[in-house]
């Protein structure tokens, strides 16, 4: 099941601190990526825009949305886990709207949100029918102007059966009718816990090579 293939994640595993070279320069490329898409899509001014964010953990993406100039009453995430969705609760200010519960079983209104954010969730998501069944309706919450923001891996981990990468073909399956902008990023992480530890800097070098990027960040606009 979702919910216990996600229990079974750390929650304070030292691969992802920001201590971590490796974790910290992936996680400032990522940021990089987002804002140059959005701004490519015209989204300038974050005070304007709702956003919701599916899978929202410990609310980590929530306080950068919020670090990056959105309102606060403007967003609004979806977090299956009992324990995460309560430590989101307690990072977040209240008018943060937080939900806790499947999001295929959310009432959310048609057409409510400029921005649908996902990351590294996809991947979690074994069944096919119920891959379909959540984008879709991450389709319907969408403006038309608006779109998904996905991050996530494009290909397997062979130490991990609980997840398998997304390649960009399977996401456009998924949105048939999105107008599809990937790029990818992220030095492999194995690669990257690596060479960090010899040079911080080694990140930037290695990453420089497209085959050793394992993520794709994509916008899958709504016209």
């Amino acid at each position: 099941m979702v919910h216990e293939r996600y229990a079974k994640r750390m929650a304070n595993d030292p691969r992802y601190s920001f201590f971590n070279p490796a974790a910290l320069y992936a996680q400032q490329e990522r940021q990089r990526a987002m804002l140059t898409t959005l701004s490519r899509r015209g989204v300038v001014d974050l005070g304007e825009v709702d956003v919701l964010e599916v899978g929202c953990g410990d609310g980590g993406n929530l306080l950068e949305w919020l670090r990056l100039g959105c309102h606060p009453e403007r967003l609004m995430a979806i977090e299956l886990l009992e324990d995460r969705h309560a430590a989101a609760r307690e990072k977040l200010p209240s008018s943060v709207r937080l939900v806790l519960g499947d999001a295929t079983a959310v009432d959310i209104a048609p057409e409510s949100q400029d921005v649908v954010q996902v990351s590294t969730v996809f991947s979690s998501l074994l069944d096919d029918a119920f891959q379909h069944l959540l984008a879709r309706q991450m389709w319907s919450w969408l403006r038309p102007g608006g779109g998904v923001l996905w991050y996530d891996f494009t290909v397997d981990n062979p130490r991990n059966p609980d997840v398998r990468g997304v390649p960009l073909e399977r996401i456009r399956a998924l949105f048939p009718e999105g107008i599809v902008h990937a790029q990818r990023i992220t030095l492999a992480p194995p690669i990257a816990r690596w060479v960090t530890r010899i040079h911080p800097t080694l990140y930037t070098l290695f990453n420089a090579l497209p085959p050793l990027r394992t993520h794709v960040l994509v916008w899958i606009g709504k016209n």
